[in-house]
Protein backbone atom coordinates (compact mmCIF):
# COMPACT_ATOMS: atom_id res chain seq x y z
CA UNK A 1 0.00 0.00 0.00
CA UNK A 2 1.48 3.48 -0.76
CA UNK A 3 0.26 6.63 0.60
CA UNK A 4 0.26 9.58 -1.45
CA UNK A 5 0.22 9.83 -5.27
CA UNK A 6 1.28 6.66 -7.42
CA UNK A 7 5.13 6.17 -8.98
CA UNK A 8 7.70 3.99 -7.74
CA UNK A 9 8.70 4.37 -4.16
CA UNK A 10 11.72 6.22 -3.75
CA UNK A 11 15.02 4.12 -2.03
CA UNK A 12 16.01 7.64 0.26
CA UNK A 13 18.08 6.89 3.10
CA UNK A 14 17.25 9.84 5.51
CA UNK A 15 20.75 9.64 6.95
CA UNK A 16 22.24 10.26 3.78
CA UNK A 17 21.91 13.58 3.06
CA UNK A 18 23.57 13.17 -0.36
CA UNK A 19 21.04 10.48 -2.09
CA UNK A 20 20.71 10.76 -5.60
CA UNK A 21 16.94 10.80 -5.29
CA UNK A 22 14.65 13.28 -2.81
CA UNK A 23 12.13 11.70 -0.90
CA UNK A 24 8.88 11.80 -1.40
CA UNK A 25 6.59 14.83 0.44
CA UNK A 26 4.98 13.04 3.60
CA UNK A 27 2.00 15.13 5.42
CA UNK A 28 3.14 15.72 8.91
CA UNK A 29 0.54 14.71 11.50
CA UNK A 30 -2.37 16.23 9.54
CA UNK A 31 -0.55 19.10 8.39
CA UNK A 32 -0.14 21.17 4.82
CA UNK A 33 1.14 17.47 2.84
CA UNK A 34 3.59 20.50 0.88
CA UNK A 35 5.70 21.47 4.22
CA UNK A 36 8.93 19.90 5.24
CA UNK A 37 8.98 18.91 9.30
CA UNK A 38 11.75 21.00 11.01
CA UNK A 39 14.73 18.57 11.61
CA UNK A 40 16.42 21.28 13.90
CA UNK A 41 13.59 21.96 15.89
CA UNK A 42 13.41 18.08 16.37
CA UNK A 43 17.10 17.64 17.10
CA UNK A 44 16.66 20.73 19.95
CA UNK A 45 14.02 18.65 21.40
CA UNK A 46 15.27 15.32 21.58
CA UNK A 47 18.62 16.95 23.52
CA UNK A 48 16.09 18.71 25.89
CA UNK A 49 14.77 15.66 27.08
CA UNK A 50 17.62 13.54 27.71
CA UNK A 51 19.05 16.54 29.28
CA UNK A 52 15.90 16.14 32.01
CA UNK A 53 16.31 12.40 31.75
CA UNK A 54 20.12 13.42 33.41
CA UNK A 55 19.36 15.59 35.84
CA UNK A 56 16.62 13.06 36.99
CA UNK A 57 19.17 10.57 37.31
CA UNK A 58 21.92 12.96 39.23
CA UNK A 59 19.46 13.81 41.28
CA UNK A 60 18.03 10.70 42.57
CA UNK A 61 21.63 9.63 43.14
CA UNK A 62 22.21 12.55 45.08
CA UNK A 63 18.54 11.57 47.49
CA UNK A 64 20.35 8.11 47.73
CA UNK A 65 23.67 9.26 49.03
CA UNK A 66 21.86 11.84 51.29
CA UNK A 67 19.90 8.66 52.80
CA UNK A 68 22.48 6.47 53.22
CA UNK A 69 24.73 8.71 54.59
CA UNK A 70 21.99 9.32 56.80
CA UNK A 71 21.53 5.63 58.04
CA UNK A 72 24.94 5.60 58.92
CA UNK A 73 24.96 8.22 60.92
CA UNK A 74 21.94 7.02 63.15
CA UNK A 75 23.59 4.10 62.86
CA UNK A 76 26.35 5.05 64.41
CA UNK A 77 24.77 7.45 67.26
CA UNK A 78 22.44 3.84 67.90
CA UNK A 79 25.49 2.15 68.80
CA UNK A 80 27.29 4.95 71.34
CA UNK A 81 24.52 5.64 73.02
CA UNK A 82 23.28 2.25 74.31
CA UNK A 83 20.01 1.66 72.41
CA UNK A 84 18.86 4.91 72.83
CA UNK A 85 17.24 6.81 70.91
CA UNK A 86 20.25 9.46 68.97
CA UNK A 87 17.34 12.50 68.30
CA UNK A 88 16.39 12.76 72.03
CA UNK A 89 16.25 16.63 73.60
CA UNK A 90 19.17 18.54 74.48
CA UNK A 91 17.93 18.00 78.56
CA UNK A 92 18.29 14.83 78.56
CA UNK A 93 22.36 15.16 78.33
CA UNK A 94 24.56 15.37 81.16
CA UNK A 95 25.84 18.75 82.74
CA UNK A 96 29.20 19.89 82.11
CA UNK A 97 30.43 19.77 85.29
CA UNK A 98 29.35 15.56 85.36
CA UNK A 99 31.62 15.18 82.08
CA UNK A 100 34.94 14.55 83.43
CA UNK A 101 37.87 16.38 82.28
CA UNK A 102 41.24 14.91 81.34
CA UNK A 103 42.92 18.62 82.45
CA UNK A 104 42.06 18.61 85.74
CA UNK A 105 44.29 20.67 88.40
CA UNK A 106 46.77 17.79 89.93
CA UNK A 107 45.78 18.36 93.78
CA UNK A 108 49.17 20.84 94.96
CA UNK A 109 51.09 20.79 98.30
CA UNK A 110 53.04 23.24 100.38
CA UNK A 111 56.95 22.76 99.57
CA UNK A 112 58.73 21.51 103.04
CA UNK A 113 62.58 21.64 103.54
CA UNK A 114 64.15 19.57 106.16
CA UNK A 115 65.71 22.18 108.99
CA UNK A 116 69.54 22.57 108.42
CA UNK A 117 71.80 20.19 110.32
CA UNK A 118 73.02 21.23 113.80
CA UNK A 119 76.54 22.36 113.98
CA UNK A 120 78.45 20.52 116.55
CA UNK A 121 81.13 23.50 116.87
CA UNK A 122 78.47 25.67 118.28
CA UNK A 123 78.04 23.48 121.01
CA UNK A 124 81.64 23.28 122.17
CA UNK A 125 82.08 27.19 121.24
CA UNK A 126 80.39 28.38 125.01
CA UNK A 127 79.83 27.34 128.12
CA UNK A 128 76.12 28.54 127.48
CA UNK A 129 75.08 25.44 125.09
CA UNK A 130 78.70 23.33 126.10
CA UNK A 131 76.87 21.43 128.95
CA UNK A 132 77.72 17.51 128.74
CA UNK A 133 79.71 16.32 131.76
CA UNK A 134 83.69 16.77 131.18
CA UNK A 135 86.70 15.39 132.73
CA UNK A 136 90.27 13.79 131.90
CA UNK A 137 88.90 10.40 131.63
CA UNK A 138 85.68 10.99 129.90
CA UNK A 139 87.92 13.44 127.02
CA UNK A 140 90.54 11.12 126.85
CA UNK A 141 88.88 7.88 127.77
CA UNK A 142 90.02 3.85 128.20
CA UNK A 143 93.64 2.98 129.03
CA UNK A 144 95.50 3.08 125.33
CA UNK A 145 94.94 5.57 122.54
CA UNK A 146 95.62 3.82 118.98
CA UNK A 147 96.71 5.75 116.00
CA UNK A 148 97.18 3.79 112.44
CA UNK A 149 99.62 0.96 113.69
CA UNK A 150 101.29 2.66 116.53
CA UNK A 151 99.67 2.15 120.14
CA UNK A 152 100.53 4.75 123.22
CA UNK A 153 99.97 3.44 126.95
CA UNK A 154 97.85 5.76 128.59
CA UNK A 155 99.18 7.70 132.12
CA UNK A 156 98.20 9.43 134.74
CA UNK A 157 95.54 12.45 134.31
CA UNK A 158 94.75 15.58 136.35
CA UNK A 159 92.31 18.20 136.20
CA UNK A 160 93.34 21.59 137.44
CA UNK A 161 91.32 24.71 138.29
CA UNK A 162 94.09 26.74 138.87
CA UNK A 163 95.33 26.67 135.23
CA UNK A 164 98.29 29.11 135.97
CA UNK A 165 99.58 25.79 138.36
CA UNK A 166 99.35 23.25 135.96
CA UNK A 167 101.77 25.23 132.86
CA UNK A 168 105.23 27.40 132.50
CA UNK A 169 106.78 29.60 130.98
CA UNK A 170 104.87 32.18 129.00
CA UNK A 171 102.03 30.54 129.45
CA UNK A 172 100.48 30.75 132.90
CA UNK A 173 99.91 34.59 131.85
CA UNK A 174 98.15 34.10 128.61
CA UNK A 175 95.68 31.43 130.28
CA UNK A 176 94.90 33.61 133.36
CA UNK A 177 94.49 36.51 130.93
CA UNK A 178 92.10 35.06 129.23
CA UNK A 179 89.63 33.51 132.47
CA UNK A 180 90.88 29.82 131.90
CA UNK A 181 88.48 28.14 134.33
CA UNK A 182 90.22 24.29 133.92
CA UNK A 183 93.52 22.66 132.42
CA UNK A 184 92.73 18.89 131.86
CA UNK A 185 96.06 17.11 131.40
CA UNK A 186 97.09 13.41 130.54
CA UNK A 187 100.29 11.77 129.38
CA UNK A 188 101.00 9.00 127.16
CA UNK A 189 103.77 6.38 126.74
CA UNK A 190 105.10 4.70 123.70
CA UNK A 191 109.12 3.02 124.88
CA UNK A 192 111.18 6.31 125.84
CA UNK A 193 108.86 8.79 124.59
CA UNK A 194 105.78 10.45 126.42
CA UNK A 195 103.65 13.40 125.99
CA UNK A 196 101.61 15.53 127.71
CA UNK A 197 98.51 17.07 126.54
CA UNK A 198 96.81 19.91 128.04
CA UNK A 199 93.20 20.99 127.58
CA UNK A 200 92.59 24.75 128.79
CA UNK A 201 89.11 25.56 129.24
CA UNK A 202 87.49 28.66 128.62
CA UNK A 203 83.81 30.03 128.59
CA UNK A 204 83.80 31.16 125.34
CA UNK A 205 85.49 30.33 121.71
CA UNK A 206 86.92 33.93 121.69
CA UNK A 207 88.74 33.44 124.42
CA UNK A 208 90.03 30.22 123.08
CA UNK A 209 91.68 31.67 119.85
CA UNK A 210 93.08 34.61 121.77
CA UNK A 211 94.67 32.90 123.84
CA UNK A 212 96.21 30.50 121.58
CA UNK A 213 97.38 33.32 119.45
CA UNK A 214 99.11 35.20 122.53
CA UNK A 215 100.79 31.71 123.37
CA UNK A 216 105.08 31.75 121.82
CA UNK A 217 107.64 29.14 121.94
CA UNK A 218 107.86 29.79 125.77
CA UNK A 219 104.03 28.69 126.61
CA UNK A 220 104.39 24.94 127.43
CA UNK A 221 101.95 22.93 129.05
CA UNK A 222 103.97 21.43 132.59
CA UNK A 223 104.60 17.30 132.08
CA UNK A 224 102.77 14.82 134.07
CA UNK A 225 104.52 12.35 135.14
CA UNK A 226 103.77 9.11 137.79
CA UNK A 227 102.34 6.28 137.95
CA UNK A 228 105.14 4.18 136.67
CA UNK A 229 105.87 7.38 134.26
CA UNK A 230 109.07 9.38 134.77
CA UNK A 231 109.18 12.90 134.98
CA UNK A 232 110.52 14.21 131.71
CA UNK A 233 110.69 17.85 130.22
CA UNK A 234 111.61 19.34 133.76
CA UNK A 235 115.31 20.53 132.34
CA UNK A 236 115.47 18.55 128.65
CA UNK A 237 114.82 20.21 125.78
CA UNK A 238 111.22 19.16 124.59
CA UNK A 239 109.08 19.56 121.46
CA UNK A 240 105.85 21.59 122.24
CA UNK A 241 102.18 22.53 120.01
CA UNK A 242 99.42 25.36 120.89
CA UNK A 243 96.01 24.92 118.58
CA UNK A 244 92.05 25.68 119.95
CA UNK A 245 88.79 24.63 118.56
CA UNK A 246 85.97 25.94 120.19
CA UNK A 247 86.33 27.00 123.38
CA UNK A 248 89.35 24.78 124.02
CA UNK A 249 92.76 25.36 123.66
CA UNK A 250 94.84 22.23 124.01
CA UNK A 251 98.90 21.97 124.29
CA UNK A 252 101.41 19.36 123.97
CA UNK A 253 104.36 18.81 125.06
CA UNK A 254 106.82 15.81 124.05
CA UNK A 255 110.38 14.53 125.02
CA UNK A 256 111.98 11.42 126.16
CA UNK A 257 111.88 10.31 129.51
CA UNK A 258 115.60 9.49 130.05
CA UNK A 259 116.30 13.00 130.49
CA UNK A 260 117.61 13.64 126.52
CA UNK A 261 117.28 16.36 123.93
CA UNK A 262 114.94 16.35 121.39
CA UNK A 263 116.31 17.36 117.85
CA UNK A 264 115.43 17.56 114.74
CA UNK A 265 116.38 14.28 113.98
CA UNK A 266 114.12 13.02 116.70
CA UNK A 267 111.27 11.88 114.67
CA UNK A 268 109.86 9.41 117.29
CA UNK A 269 108.93 12.90 119.75
CA UNK A 270 107.73 15.20 117.16
CA UNK A 271 104.96 11.79 115.79
CA UNK A 272 103.63 11.29 118.73
CA UNK A 273 103.28 15.40 119.75
CA UNK A 274 101.62 15.30 116.34
CA UNK A 275 99.61 11.85 117.18
CA UNK A 276 98.35 13.53 120.47
CA UNK A 277 96.97 16.80 119.07
CA UNK A 278 95.79 15.21 116.37
CA UNK A 279 93.59 12.70 119.06
CA UNK A 280 92.95 16.12 121.36
CA UNK A 281 91.11 17.59 118.85
CA UNK A 282 89.28 14.33 117.23
CA UNK A 283 87.93 14.17 121.01
CA UNK A 284 86.64 17.68 121.39
CA UNK A 285 84.90 17.39 118.20
CA UNK A 286 83.19 14.11 119.13
CA UNK A 287 81.94 16.03 122.13
CA UNK A 288 80.42 18.61 119.66
CA UNK A 289 78.96 15.94 117.64
CA UNK A 290 78.01 14.19 120.50
CA UNK A 291 75.67 17.20 121.85
CA UNK A 292 74.17 18.33 118.53
CA UNK A 293 72.63 14.61 117.73
CA UNK A 294 71.53 14.66 121.26
CA UNK A 295 69.87 18.13 120.98
CA UNK A 296 68.44 16.93 117.20
CA UNK A 297 66.62 14.10 118.96
CA UNK A 298 65.52 16.18 121.15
Amino acid sequence: MSFGQGGPQSQWDPWTPQSQQQPQQQPWNGGDGGAAPDWAALAEASEARAKRRRLLFIGGGALATVAIASAVAVAVVSANGSGQAADGPSSQLPATADIPSSTATEPSFAPTSAPPPLDPKDFVSSAKKDKAPLSPDLLFPGTQLTMGDTVYKKGPTADTRTCGSAAQGTLPKVLDANDCTRLLRVTYTKGGTAVTVGVAVFDTEAQAAKAKKQADKKSIVRSLSGGGVKSFCTGAVCRSTTNAYGRYAYFTVAGFTDGKNVTEKSTEVFRAGDDLAEFAFRQIRRRGEAQASAAAEG
